[in-house]
């Protein structure tokens, strides 16, 4: 699915609005986030430039604000981000060409996503493919019970909020096709901005039991996120999560 005109609100530029934001540089700018994204309900794009920069193919700051936006296959309910020193290939802007990013891009900003933002976006491969490589790390441990180096079969993922947990549960689909339910539930904390560190997490009967076994010796596990993101701020509510930090967006 792209994102057609009624399902965007006008971009809007700077009080700098110079005729090659509205006529050139903001059109572009359109198109090119009409191919990053699958679908938005609203979005808005402030320019800060001038012709001059705009010329030298400098986008001094450009911040994006996005509603109901899916990405990659990934729900977002809330996106703003604003990136800086954007370099793009301004000569060919100009000639009608694309808009096409010349070096990578430190972004950074905040994300809200919704419970049933979560739910929808376990059919994306992204967030499906990190909760089962999550779920199979923990259940290779044998810290839950389950030791197992061969690749496991889990089905029938669910993603459930907790105030400050994350409950993950599946099914665990043996050689002769027989399901069992498992399920962890764990907190969450920065050990570093792309370190994600789990928080007395307990292994589960089943996702919506009261009471679990504690797995302590993967308190303080931690995950890396990549030398391209970074969190700052990490919020859990029952209802949704709430992300600050940084990307590095690549051309």
């Amino acid at each position: 699915m792209t994102l057609s005109d009624r399902d965007t609100n006008e971009i809007e530029t700077a009080a700098t609005g110079t005729r090659l934001i509205s006529k050139v540089l903001a059109p572009a700018v359109r198109l090119w986030l009409r191919s990053q994204v699958e679908q938005v309900e609203e979005l808005q794009v402030q320019i800060e430039s001038g012709d001059r920069q705009i010329l030298s193919g400098c986008i001094p700051q450009l911040a994006l604000t996005a509603r109901n936006a899916i990405y990659q296959g990934l729900a977002f309910s809330q996106i703003q981000l604003t990136g800086q020193n954007i370099r793009v290939n301004a000569g060919q802007i100009v000639r009608g060409k694309p808009l096409r990013l010349l070096e990578p891009i430190s972004v950074q900003g905040s994300v809200l996503l919704e419970a049933t933002d979560l739910s929808s976006s376990l059919n994306a491969p992204l967030l499906r493919t990190g909760v089962i490589e999550f779920l199979q790390t923990l259940l290779r441990s044998g810290a839950a019970g389950v030791s197992s180096n061969r690749e496991l079969n889990l089905q029938n993922l669910s993603i459930q909020l907790r105030s400050n947990l994350v409950v993950l549960g599946a099914d665990l689909i043996s050689d002769s096709g027989n399901a069992t339910p498992i399920a962890i539930r764990t907190g969450f904390d920065l050990a570093a901005p792309n370190l994600l560190k789990l928080v007395n997490p307990q292994w589960l009967p089943h996702a919506t039991a009261k009471r679990g076994l504690p797995l302590s010796d993967l308190d303080g596990y931690t995950f890396n996120l990549g030398s391209e993101t970074e969190i700052h701020e990490l919020t859990i509510e029952p209802d949704k999560v709430t992300c600050i930090g940084k990307l590095m967006v690549l051309p």
